[in-house]
């Protein structure tokens, strides 16, 4: 089984790397993340009453989570029943399996959204930059220079490799499609109710907090990645020291280990305040005392980076499948 699942994983990495969602399968289905959305809205809606008092809030979101777990589980299994049900050879199960997996990863995507931030500042300047930027951050970007602009496209695809893809291929590999499918479930909710909102404080908690859980060992490996990934460009001692240094400054118990790694290896600091609306957070630099200047160059150098860094997934898939292959 794990020899099946190493071997579905590197293809999945690839596929998704080469291919990404398709556009025209996108067009006519919804996403699965679309999906899953819409089910935490509707959960969001009739569970978190405007009525109810934080405790009965907590328990909601409680609730509201263990629904979604069971969901998504079951969605994952279901699928999985489907794979091994196909005619034909075991390969065909094994490739369809993958391909499903692929849609849950999102390398290419990251990849794109960084590159897309980097040709808007070279072909519109700053105001380009901004809208741009605005589709991968949360942030208020309208006071942004151009150095806001690229540290923010780069911070978000640094924790976005960790999140985004490292963490869906770690829940792929130890519970397969089940495994995967719940946690870009638990991920999705955090990203919409896991907030410190007079609304979501105590209804988004559950999520806030499994989320944190569920990615608490992908970020440091991710991080692990980046730094490996720095030595070839001789920077990864910096990388490793930055993470090491400053990831527990950030907010954020994971972001900051794959961020903090970044910043080392690409010689910027990164963070620091960010405004949301009206609010404007005290952030903490990372990487301190290095250059706060970074550039569309620098968006460059941190997507060579960050597919350096990739190419360690497929690579571990594949001797992990030589491992259970040799000593089943």
């Amino acid at each position: 089984m794990l020899f099946d699942r190493a071997i579905i994983l590197a293809a999945a990495l690839i596929f998704d790397r080469l291919f990404g969602d398709p556009d025209r399968l996108g067009s006519r289905l919804p996403h699965p993340v679309v999906l899953t959305g819409r089910l935490i809205a509707v959960l969001d809606r009739r569970l978190n009453r405007d009525r109810h008092g934080a405790g009965e809030r907590l328990m909601a979101g409680v609730s509201a989570v263990a629904l979604l777990l069971v969901t998504a589980i079951a969605a994952g299994l279901a699928l999985a029943g489907l794979t091994r049900l196909l005619p034909g050879p075991p390969l065909i199960g094994l490739l369809a399996e993958a391909l499903i997996a692929s849609i849950f990863l999102a390398q290419k995507s990251l990849i794109g959204h960084a590159g897309a931030v980097a040709a808007a500042l070279r072909s519109g300047g700053v105001p380009a930059g901004r809208q741009a930027v605005s589709h991968i951050v949360g942030r208020d970007v309208s006071d942004l220079d151009e150095a806001g602009i690229a540290s923010a496209a780069i911070e978000s695809l640094a924790e976005n490799f960790s999140d985004g893809v490292f963490a869906p291929a770690f829940w792929y590999f130890i519970g397969g499609l089940p495994g995967l499918i719940a946690y870009k479930a638990i991920n999705t909710a955090d990203s919409m109710i896991g907030y410190r909102t007079p609304r979501h404080a105590a209804f988004g908690w559950a999520a806030a907090r499994l989320d944190d859980l569920l990615n608490w060992v992908p970020a440091r490996l991710s991080a692990g990645l980046i730094v490996i990934a720095a030595a070839f460009a001789g920077t990864g001692r910096h990388a490793l020291k930055a993470a090491l240094a400053d990831a527990a400054r950030h907010k954020s118990p994971n972001a900051g280990w794959p961020e903090a790694a970044a910043a080392g290896a690409l010689g910027l600091a990164l963070g620091g305040p960010h405004r949301y609306g009206d609010i404007t957070t005290d952030g903490a630099w990372l990487n301190p005392g290095a250059s706060q200047e970074a550039d569309i160059g620098s968006i460059d150098e941190a997507i060579t980076l960050i597919d350096r860094a990739w190419l360690g997934l497929p690579a571990v898939s594949f001797v992990l499948a030589l491992v259970f292959w040799r000593w089943p």
